[in-house]
């Protein structure tokens, strides 16, 4: 472990270091990277300690029940385990690949203002994406009212084909065919 000299400002967080597993400084790490094993592809990772920001590299990691356990170089005891329990994992968002056409990273889309059309077909602003999440069927978008919303509900909008018809990240809307009484 050492200190973060240079943490990226385009930092995206990918998982999470939640508990000490064994006694060897094993840890449980939580992953938002789907399939989860490719949390491991990233390196190296800034871990944000209570101590201040770390650089980190992995020494050996491998799947346990549902989850995944890592080995963290400098971390060789279960009490630097346990200090490390809650930390954030963060990579450069320059490490990961390029979205394919028509695929967004969720922390793209994170921010983006949610519009609709009304009969004239005049833009309706449903509020700003929050956080998106899976379901069996699809993913989510959680959208929050802002001042400039037509309203103050807070709105679940399927990711859908049928739903999602235009997203314009550059100039940070998400345009859908979604109803402001749905």
């Amino acid at each position: 472990m050492k200190p973060a000299q240079n943490v990226p400002e385009d930092r995206i967080q990918i998982g999470q270091l939640r508990s000490a597993y064994g006694l060897n400084g094993w840890l449980w790490v939580y992953s938002n990277t789907e399939p989860m094993s490719n949390l491991f592809d990233y390196l190296p990772w800034y871990v944000e300690t209570k101590d201040g920001w770390q650089v980190m590299d992995v020494k050996r990691w491998k799947p346990h029940g549902k989850g995944l356990v890592v080995s963290l170089k400098g971390v060789s005891d279960r009490t630097a385990a346990d200090g490390l329990v809650g930390a954030n994992v963060w990579i450069s968002k320059s490490q990961l690949p390029k979205a394919g056409v028509d695929e967004y990273y969720w922390s793209d889309l994170t921010g983006l203002t949610v519009l609709s059309l009304d009969e004239q077909e005049q833009d309706i602003n449903l509020g700003v994406i929050y956080e998106l999440f899976e379901t069996g069927a699809n993913d989510v978008m959680v959208v929050h009212a802002t001042p400039d919303s037509v309203d103050s509900e807070e709105r679940m909008i399927p990711w859908h084909k049928d739903v999602v018809q235009h997203v314009d990240l550059d100039a940070g809307r998400i345009y859908v065919n979604w109803g402001v009484d749905y």
